[in-house]
């Protein structure tokens, strides 16, 4: 397969997934958090939130496409830095398949929260690094300004300075290092208690279980065995710190996962090799694990496409994963429908209604019912089953 080839694909590829997931946006409405982020006004996301809406318009699209965009810029500079990183022809494009069917990657894509966007900026440094053979000590600096999860490459970086003999690399990454510990912080207090487990769980709710095992195994390999690139300090590091932080107290992930599913082209690499250094006759249990890690990626990628469908066999709507990301674009259009802008509600769904257009009044207030019968009832219904009742009442 030729370059060009290989490049149609992968423009192919995402095409198709960009599309897929702009098609997605309705389903996923504003969720009390990001309602309460967007309103906010003094944070990065909440600027960059307000000005995609000022131009598309205060609507689910308007709040998520920058984030499916800048997933969009993070494929295309993978699959940049990935140019002359493989010995196989399709070994690039297997990489950015499994990167893309990533469950982490798909909600970080979706929602409004800094994890894209600091798998982004990471890339860009590093594509950065491959163009010019130099560190970006301006891009590193803006970093500080981006996200506090920067404090976790700044040490990857140091450890990199040692291994390469860079002095100036070494005194840089310290210090921003410090800079960013005193600008922000990581939380380390209460009462020590093992979420090592629970932090297990959620690495493989990103990556797929059995995928995360590989990519357990495979930077531990790497670390022992072969040469260590970037790809390696960042993931390495990120992933023994939250392991580490894990054993005394639970984690924010989303401050170390960007790092970690950079790595996933070391885990394809030492995979291949494995698999290619025996016979064709032996390869039969890596063919196994491949068509299983990516029948998992597909299946998961299909429940998050086709999620409403699982309301049909889930008994509580509410232990849907997607749950707190549901009703609301319904119930505000219905309610637009009556001619109805302005209810009285509890706190949280107050503030969900408020990005859609449904403020506060007096006039009417609007409750949850258990009978979806009653007088001037909204049913908000996933697939012809009633997932929530709402009653509306004249004050």
């Amino acid at each position: 397969m030729n370059s060009k080839n290989e490049t149609l694909i992968f423009i192919s590829l995402l095409l198709i997934h960009i599309v897929s997931l702009i098609l997605l946006i309705d389903n996923y409405s504003i969720s009390y958090n990001e309602s309460v982020l967007y309103f906010s006004n003094d944070s990065l996301l909440s600027q960059l939130t307000h000005i995609s809406t000022s131009i598309i318009g205060q609507s689910n699209l308007g709040l998520r496409l920058p984030f499916i965009l800048f997933y969009m810029g993070s494929v295309i500079l993978l699959y940049l830095l990935l140019d002359n990183y493989f010995k196989g022809k399709w070994d690039r494009l297997i990489t950015i398949t499994i990167f893309m069917l990533l469950p982490g990657i798909n909600s970080a894509a979706m929602l409004v929260n800094s994890s894209i966007i600091v798998v982004f900026v990471t890339l860009l440094y590093l594509y950065s690094y491959k163009l010019f053979n130099k560190e970006c000590y301006l891009l590193l600096i803006l970093m500080l300004f981006v996200d506090n999860s920067f404090a976790i490459l700044f040490l990857a970086l140091f450890f990199r300075s040692l291994q390469k003999k860079d002095n100036i690399l070494l005194v840089v990454s310290l210090i921003l290092f410090g800079i960013s510990m005193s600008m922000y912080g990581f939380v380390i207090d209460g009462r020590p208690k093992g979420f090592l487990l629970d932090t297990f769980g959620l690495y493989s709710s990103i990556f797929s279980p059995l995928i995360f095992l590989y990519y357990f195994y495979s930077i531990y390999r790497v670390g022992i065995k072969y040469d260590k690139d970037m790809f390696w300090y960042l993931s390495a590091t990120s992933l023994g710190l939250s392991l580490i932080f894990s054993l005394r107290q639970h984690i924010a992930l989303e401050d170390f996962a960007p790092f970690v599913v950079i790595g996933i082209p070391i885990m394809v690499k030492l995979f291949l090799h494995s698999m290619r250094i025996r016979l064709k006759s032996f390869r039969t249990l890596h063919h196994t694990i491949a068509s299983i890690g990516l029948s998992l990626l597909v299946i998961n990628f299909t429940i998050f496409t086709f999620n409403k469908y699982l309301y049909l066999v889930i008994p509580n709507p509410k232990s849907h994963f997607a749950y707190k990301y549901h009703i609301v674009t319904d119930l505000a259009n219905q309610l637009k429908q009556r001619g109805i802008y302005e209810v009285t509600t509890n706190h949280k769904l107050q503030t969900r209604l408020k990005f859609y257009g449904i403020k506060e009044g007096l006039k009417r207030t609007l409750t949850k019912v258990d009978n979806p019968l009653l007088k001037d009832t909204i049913n908000i219904k996933y697939h012809n089953k009633v997932i929530v009742s709402y009653q509306i009442n004249t004050i």
